[in-house]
This record gives C-alpha cells, structure tokens and sequence, in this order.
C-alpha cells in the first residue's frame, strides 16, 4: 500500500486530487497540507510514499521544501503546476513527473504507475540527485564548496571556522559550529544551519574533510551530522539506528557507519 501526502494551498485541488486518488487501488491519502511549513512536518511525521506537491505556493514553495527535505525523509514527489512551458521542459529534461493543472487523468494514473516501479534504494537516490540538481538548476541558489572555503574566513585554522555561501545578491557567513547536518546529492550539498538551508556544489568526501571529527561525524554515504545536535538514537534493522535531532527531525545511521557510533556518544 502506497502512502500519498497531497500539498497545495488550493482547498478545492486537494480535495479534487483526494477524490481521484481514491480510485487506485493499493493507494491511499495520508493527509492534506495547506503550505510548505505544514508539508514539512507532514512529511517528517508521516513518511508518505509520494508527495504531491504543488510548485506555487505563498511563503514557502515547492521548491523551498525539497531544499529542508534530508535523505531519510525524501519520498516520491510528483510536482503538481500551472507554470509555462519553459519549466515544463526542465521537467522532463531532468526525468521529473509533473502534473500540469488542470490534471489528467491519463496523466495522473502514469505518474502513480511510475512511482509504484520506483522502489530500490538506488532508483530512490537517483531520484532525490535529480531532483536537488533541477532546483538548483532553476532557482540559481548554488555555490561551489570551493567558491565558498575562498570566501570563507581564513586565520590559519586547520578547519574554516564559516562558509561564505551567496543567495541571490547577498552573502551569509555562516558559522561551521551552526551547521545541524549536511545531505549529499549527486554534485551537491544541502547544508542545514540554525535553521536554514543552504545548497553548496561539491562532494561529500570534500566536505567531511574540511569538518572537525571532533564534531561532526559521517553517518551515511549522504549524510554528516554534528553529534552536538543528536539528542538520541534508536537501534532500527540490519544493524541501522536513527539518530534524533529534536523537533521530529530523524536521520538514518547506516550499517556502514555503525563504527562511528561511538563517536556520537554511544556504545555499540
């Protein structure tokens, strides 16, 4: 059984998409969600097989809440959007499932069929590389870990103390001891710091070496935590354990990186 968030801040589309969705067998809704803020916690609480996620939203968007989505929690998404033909074919250039409102049902029945033979782990981390490259391809918020270490404040630290990360016009410094985790896809980074997130171009194996051990710590081929942040951690299967970060934020320890356990406080 398939589990299906539906994420607009139209009321008559999500009721209009719930009704729909309710004629596929092995498919059921797990909730509605009004704005991005209210998608995010859905996601975390709910861990829905799919999402469907309208682009256009006030506040937060779309594209905002793939940005605060980590590797544990990244499900299915199926983009739900009236935008013009220009992002359409970024779509498809980048193998991503759309719905063009008003949706058709055609149209709605392949994309759901698509997610249903989308069900490995390494089909389901094809997918999340794709889909942080698109939005990072489209929004333009993107910096090389390089262009970013040659802004950063140097005094001669073995480990920089801040990332000097731009956004549009502006640069923010942020402080390295601030970062919460780092998520890898692909040829990027989602760097999550006291609340925001920022994406870096770049790789995994570059970043975890510019960090202090002393403090942060690689948990999964995608992902390096600060153990500062982690506030539990629950044995899960095959030798994984999920580490807690508070305010329902949940990442994965994978059995390749039982060893570093320890490191985070705990005994193996």
């Amino acid at each position: 059984m398939l589990e299906a968030l539906i994420v607009d801040d139209e009321e008559l589309a999500r009721r209009g998409l719930e009704i729909r969705l309710k004629s596929f067998d092995g498919l059921s809704v797990c909730g509605q969600c009004r704005n991005g803020r209210e998608a995010l916690e859905a996601i975390r609480a709910r861990r829905p097989d799919i999402v469907f996620l309208d682009v256009q939203m006030p506040g937060m968007d779309g594209f905002d809440v793939l940005r605060h989505l980590s590797g544990s929690d990244m499900p299915a998404i199926i983009f739900v959007t009236a935008y013009d033909e220009f992002a359409l074919k970024a779509f498809e250039a980048n193998a991503l499932d759309y719905l063009l409102k008003p949706i058709n049902d055609d149209r709605l029945a392949e994309a759901v069929e698509r997610v249903r033979r989308v069900n490995d782990e390494k089909a389901s981390n094809e997918h999340r590389d794709r889909l942080l490259k698109f939005v990072c391809e489209l929004t333009g918020r993107e910096l090389s870990l390089e262009d970013a270490l040659a802004e950063a404040d140097g005094r001669g630290q073995s480990y920089p103390r801040r990332l000097a990360i731009r956004d549009g016009g502006e640069t923010s410094l942020v402080d390295v001891e601030a970062i919460d985790w780092v998520d890898a896809a692909g040829d990027y980074m989602c760097v999550h710091a006291a609340g925001d997130t920022y994406v870096l171009r770049g790789t995994m194996k570059h970043m975890e070496e510019l960090l202090n051990p002393e403090t942060f710590v690689r948990v999964h081929r995608s992902t390096i935590v600060n153990r500062h942040r982690v506030t539990s951690m629950r044995p899960h299967r095959n030798g994984e354990y999920f580490l807690n970060l508070g305010r329902d934020r949940e990442l994965k320890l994978s059995r390749k990186y039982k060893g570093n356990l320890e490191r985070l406080g705990a005994r193996v």
